[in-house]
């Protein structure tokens, strides 16, 4: 069988090399935008890991339960100057928003938005997490999105966000002593960290639904889902539909 064999409609080889080329094709885009992410939580710790050892404790991937379930935050840095709760976001492109807003917007050269969940909100509730664990002042946590891209960000915030390199010049600027306890602060988030693989999974996968379910994005395919009406009532179906059948109900 050569390639103009397989190249064929009517070819049930055709559509097995067609199926598992799109499976690569999806597993190779999730891999990448992992590896992404990932790099961008390195430059960060790299960055941090330039404090002052003896007046700054770093903690990177810290997992806490709180009342409210779990937070999972990037990286954590405990000073007398104060609690540094830093989310890293690898972005790319354009994006604007403000910072009480729900989502902020990555605008696209076809002129398409893409609604992206916005970290400021997001790293509140992780500050919040860590004013509940320590029973400590939320005045004495302070909230900072690094973005370590090359993205062009236009937001309207008051200094939370902050690019790679001027990350140590964020920390630093502060410079008031309000913290006495560091060595209690930094031991007590090590010793609620959790490192429990299943818990980090299952941590993870509800993210995933919370946040497909919130932007209207299919699970399946990354398309949009919009509001579509059958006889059984009114649904969620994939945009891309026919080639995609996905479809979610409306409560």
């Amino acid at each position: 069988m050569n390639v103009f064999d397989i190249v064929s409609f009517n070819n049930p080889w055709y559509w097995v090399f067609m199926i598992t080329s799109i499976v690569i094709l999806i597993i190779v885009n999730k891999s990448v935008s992992k590896i992404i992410g990932y790099a961008g939580e390195f430059w960060v710790k790299r960055e941090l890991n330039k404090l002052d050892k003896n007046k700054y404790k770093v903690l990177n991937d810290i997992m806490i339960s709180t009342n409210n379930g779990t937070s999972q935050i990037d990286h954590i840095v405990i000073s007398k100057y104060g609690i540094f709760v830093i989310e890293t976001k690898q972005y790319n492109g354009y994006i604007t928003g403000d910072k009480y807003d729900k989502k902020w917007i990555r605008h696209m050269r076809r002129g398409k938005k893409l609604f992206y969940t916005n970290p400021i909100r997001q790293n509140y509730g992780h500050v919040m997490s860590i004013c509940e664990l320590l029973n400590i002042d939320n005045n004495k946590v302070f909230n900072i999105v690094c973005i370590p891209s090359t993205a062009k960000i236009e937001v309207k915030d008051d200094g939370e966000t902050t690019r790679i390199d001027t990350i140590l010049d964020k920390v630093l600027s502060y410079k008031e002593e309000i913290i006495d306890n560091i060595d209690d602060i930094y031991n007590k988030l090590v010793i609620n960290n959790i490192t429990d693989k299943k818990i980090r999974k299952e941590h993870i996968k509800k993210l995933n639904i919370k946040y497909n379910s919130d932007n209207n994005i299919c699970p399946r395919c990354g398309n949009t889902l919009v509001p579509r009406k059958g006889k059984y009532g009114v649904f969620y179906g994939c945009s891309s539909y026919p080639k995609c059948k996905y479809i979610r109900k409306i409560k």
